[in-house]
């Protein structure tokens, strides 16, 4: 039987779900991205719904790769930082599934990204310790070591001089304290060099919405690691979790 070659990526966040079919072979959309609003309160049930709508936009019945905002183990939710609370404990695959036109393989968001990068964007072509991060409300971060995920790396939230790193270098930081790009970069470079020092990474690819702004602050930052800028954007969390729901969350 020959490989699949495609499969159905859903993207869930805190404001946001989209979903289209996806080239595997490629890192390619093979549907118009469909969004639809997070429902308002994000119960287990109503985003499960929400993503059965988004699937029902393509023709399509196989596997579906579903990445969420919070650590995913063994296809349960176990952390739900900006969605209902109600998710903790839930199985996503469990709750998803009866929606959703094939198996469903669930992972963390912030590993969805890095696999896609690894595989097609950014990381493409590096061998060794890939390490995925981005910048937002927060600090998500993805593990990618010879092709193959480390899931749930929570280095967000390593300690600092005392501080949670993601409370002094994340970007919503720099909104928030209004920090000149100077000020927040030297930031970003502490939070880097600390973990070069615990992981020693081939390549660190940076994400988030503050890296279309990349030339801004990049350049002010100094590290031992190769220093790279993600590529797919708003594409790398369907793109990785079609992957996954394929090859697995640990194959790239």
């Amino acid at each position: 039987m020959p490989p699949r070659k495609q499969a159905f990526g859903i993207d869930v966040g805190g404001s946001g779900i989209k979903g289209a079919l996806v080239d595997i072979s490629k890192g390619e959309l093979l549907s118009e991205r469909f969004r639809l609003d997070t429902p308002q309160p994000s119960t287990p049930e109503a985003v499960a719904r929400a993503c059965g709508e988004v699937a029902a936009n393509v023709r399509y019945t196989g596997p579906v790769g579903l990445d969420f905002p919070g650590v995913v183990r063994g296809g349960v939710v176990l952390t739900a930082a900006n969605v209902d609370k109600n998710w903790i404990g839930t199985s996503l695959v469990g709750v998803a599934e009866p929606f959703l036109p094939g198996p469903v393989t669930a992972l963390n968001d912030a590993d969805a990204a890095g696999l896609a990068e690894a595989r097609f964007g950014a990381g493409k072509g590096h061998r060794g310790l890939v390490l995925m991060i981005t910048l937002g409300t927060g600090i998500g971060t993805a593990l990618v070591h010879d092709g193959r995920l480390v899931p749930n790396a929570e280095l967000g939230h390593i300690e600092i001089d005392g501080h949670d790193a993601e409370s002094r270098a994340a970007a919503s930081v720099r909104e928030r304290k209004d920090l000149s790009w100077e000020d927040w970069a030297k930031r970003v470079e502490k939070y880097l060099q600390t973990l070069e020092r615990l992981l020693w990474p081939e390549l660190i690819i940076l994400g988030g919405g503050v890296s279309k702004k990349a030339d801004k602050w990049l350049p002010l930052v100094r590290t031992q690691t190769e220093l790279a800028v993600a590529t797919m954007l708003n594409n790398a969390g369907i793109i990785g979790s079609a992957l996954a729901a394929v090859e697995g969350v640990e194959a790239v």
